[in-house]
């Protein structure tokens, strides 16, 4: 087997089936990313939705049966709407994170992955082979650094030359010995925007972040968001772009390449009172094709509520009332209970004193203190 010509054959196919980039690496342990990882557990900067077995994330072996090579691959997605829609007074409007805008990405990667497998299969029918997308035991942007996809920004993301940040990515672990290819050299520099933009200083340091504090990470989450970062979430109902906007390597990157990635601004950028009122169902209708919709239905509502609180839509008052009095989730009444003191009047204070003589829930009763005492 002519392990070059294999490599290019891959390569072609990987063009021909929208993969955008792709690059080869070793299968050797990520010793320098281990001690990272150990260093952000100490410091309790991880989000809890990682790997939890450090080992497997740095020691492909453990995944794979004597592999030789990792296969990454990066497929770009746009950066920019094509049909806007505007927020206005009386229909105020949440935004998704651009990663969360088109067809959930997981499917998008492995769909490619597995044609790439079958490609692969065809090729060398003994081949072991192992592909992963983010909730994998390996990290994409480790492999994808490795493998010079892009340089890991001070932003914690893969940044490529092409493309900026704005890539999915995914891995394939292979038992075959492709050479690899070359790291990119990091262009981050002195710069130090996105760390500038971050709205609650969650990237410590270049290259470093606190998930907990995290605005991407906290819309995720299914409990009370912490007082100090309500506020700094604005209208953002699942992820948060601030540190990737900030980036020079970003200014004028948006590529539309991929039909099913494509924003429909309806659901990217939705309105937030009919939110409140969706039922399961109905959230997995609209809302189950997109990344953002994994959590359910609860935390999309409950930061819908605090995006209501954030532009003080008085519109709102009477759908938050209802859930202040009717909702089950401790959670949903504490926040709403916040929001109405947020947006405040005398018909918002009034549901609060009045919930307040019924209430029993601890969390519950301190929210509606604090929406008093606005």
């Amino acid at each position: 087997m002519d392990i070059h010509q294999l490599k290019q054959e891959v390569i072609s196919y990987s063009k021909e089936i929208g993969i955008d980039k792709i690059g080869f690496t070793t299968a050797d342990p990520f010793t320098e990313l281990k001690n990272r990882l150990i260093r952000q557990q100490e410091l309790g900067y991880q989000s809890g939705f990682e790997e939890p077995d450090i080992d497997k994330r740095v020691t492909p072996s453990l995944l794979l049966e004597e592999p030789s090579s990792i296969i990454a691959i990066a497929i770009a997605y746009p950066s920019k709407m094509t049909n806007r829609v505007e927020s206005k007074k009386g229909e105020r409007r949440g935004i998704f994170s651009r990663a969360s805008w088109g067809l959930d990405y997981h499917h998008a990667l492995k769909e490619r992955l597995n044609k790439l497998e079958s490609f692969i299969l065809s090729k060398v029918p003994e081949a072991r082979l192992k592909s992963m997308v983010d909730t994998g035991e390996l990290s994409d942007r480790a492999v994808a650094e490795r493998a010079g996809i892009g340089w890991s920004g001070k932003n914690c993301a893969i940044i490529t030359p092409e493309f900026g940040s704005y890539v999915y990515l995914g891995e394939m672990l292979t038992s075959i010995p492709f050479e690899p290819d070359e790291p990119i050299e990091d262009q981050c520099g002195s710069c130090t925007k996105c760390l500038e933009a971050c709205p609650t200083g969650a990237l410590v340091q270049g290259g470093q972040i606190n998930a907990q504090h995290c605005i991407s990470f906290l819309t995720q989450t299914k409990d009370l968001i912490p007082e100090e970062f309500r506020d700094k979430i604005g209208n953002r109902i699942y992820g948060c772009d601030s540190c990737q906007t900030a980036c020079p390597h970003n200014k004028g990157k948006d590529f539309h390449y991929h039909n099913e990635l494509e924003p429909e601004s309806e659901i990217a950028k939705p309105l937030l009172k009919p939110i409140l009122k969706l039922s399961n169902r109905e959230f997995k209708t609209r809302f189950g094709t997109v990344s953002g919709a994994w959590r359910g239905k609860k935390p999309i509502q409950r930061n819908a509520m605090i995006a209501l609180a954030h532009f003080k839509d008085e519109t709102a008052i009477p759908d938050l009332i209802e859930i202040l009095e009717n909702e089950a989730s401790p959670v949903a009444r504490g926040t709403a209970a916040w929001s109405l003191g947020k947006i405040g009047g005398e018909t918002a204070l009034a549901a609060l004193q009045k919930a307040k003589e019924r209430e029993k829930v601890p969390e519950v009763l301190a929210e509606i203190d604090k929406g008093l005492n606005f």
